[in-house]
C-alpha cells in the first residue's frame, strides 16, 4: 500500500445512523473537531461541546452547512460539575436519549517535574482526568436504563515516559485506569467503555505548544515517518462507538505507529 492510499479519507457508511452523540472539546481542528465530523458523516445526531463559546459556535455553523439539523452545541467547562450535568441534560432533552459519549477534553503542557507548581499539576489533572470522570459519571447515570457507548481519549504517554510530561502522563494513565474500572461497572447496564491512545496527531494547538525540534523527534519515532491526521484517530473512535466493536469493553486501543 502506498502512503497516498493509506491517507485516503474514508467515506461514511452509516455506522451510527439514528444515534445521538455528545463530544467534549470539539471546537477546532484537532481530534475533537475531526471526531464530530466523522460522527455526523456516519449518520449520528451530534451535540458538540467546548469551553470556548465563540469557537464552538463558529464550528457548529460550519458543520451545520453540511449537516443541517443534525448538529447542535452547548458550552461546557468539564471542571465545573454544574455545567457537565447541564450538558448531558441538554442532550437528553433535545434528542430523547444518549447513545454515544466521546470524552475528548484534555489539557497538556511541558514542565520539568522539579519546577512544576501545584497549580500546573492540578490544572492538567482537573481537566484531563477529573473532567473525564465527571462526564463518564454523568453519562452512565443517563445510560444505565438505555445502554450506550463511552469512548475516552487517553494517550500513549500514559504508557511511555516523556520528559516534562509528568502531569499529563499521570492524567492519561488515570484515564486508562478509569476506563477499565468504569467498563466493569457499566457492563451490567449494557454500556461499553473504551479508550483510544493516540501517539502523535498533528493539529494547530499542538504546533503552538510544542517546539519544532520535539515534533521532529516524535515524528521520527513513528514507523510511517509521519504524524497522524486527526481524522485517522477519529476513525478508530467511530469504530469503538459502532456495532463493529460490540464485544469490546475496558480496552485501550493505541492509535500509533510508534516504535521503541
Amino acid at each position: 500500500m502506498t502512503n497516498v492510499e493509506a491517507l485516503a479519507y474514508v467515506p461514511g457508511h452509516g455506522l451510527l445512523r439514528g444515534r445521538t452523540a455528545v463530544i467534549t472539546a470539539a471546537a477546532g481542528a484537532g481530534i475533537g473537531g475531526a471526531t464530530a465530523r466523522r460522527l455526523l458523516e456516519e449518520g449520528a445526531r451530534v451535540l458538540i461541546s467546548d469551553g470556548h463559546g465563540r469557537r464552538l459556535k463558529e464550528y457548529e455553523a460550519e458543520l451545520a452547512r453540511e449537516f443541517a439539523g443534525a448538529v447542535t452545541s452547548a458550552v461546557c467547562d468539564v471542571t465545573d460539575e454544574t455545567q457537565v450535568r447541564a450538558l448531558f441534560d441538554t442532550a437528553v432533552q433535545e434528542h430523547g436519549r444518549l447513545d454515544v459519549v466521546v470524552n475528548n477534553a484534555g489539557l497538556g503542557g511541558t514542565s520539568p517535574l522539579v519546577d512544576m507548581t501545584d497549580e500546573q499539576w492540578s490544572k492538567v489533572l482537573d481537566v484531563t482526568l477529573n473532567g473525564t470522570f465527571r462526564c463518564t459519571r454523568a453519562a452512565l447515570s443517563r445510560m444505565r436504563d438505555t445502554g450506550g457507548v463511552i469512548v475516552n481519549n487517553a494517550s500513549v504517554v500514559g504508557w511511555r515516559a516523556q520528559a516534562g510530561q509528568a502531569h499529563y502522563a499521570a492524567a492519561k494513565a488515570g484515564v486508562m485506569a478509569l476506563t477499565r474500572c468504569a467498563a466493569m461497572e457499566a457492563a451490567e447496564y449494557g454500556v461499553r467503555v473504551n479508550a483510544v491512545a493516540p501517539s502523535l496527531a498533528m493539529h494547530p494547538h499542538l504546533a503552538k505548544v510544542t517546539t519544532p525540534e520535539l515534533l521532529q523527534e516524535l515524528t521520527a519515532r513513528e514507523a510511517f515517518g509521519r504524524y497522524a491526521e486527526p481524522w485517522e484517530v477519529a476513525n478508530v473512535i467511530v469504530f469503538l462507538a459502532s456495532g463493529y466493536s460490540s464485544y469490546l469493553t475496558g480496552e485501550i486501543v493505541s492509535v500509533s505507529s510508534q516504535h521503541p
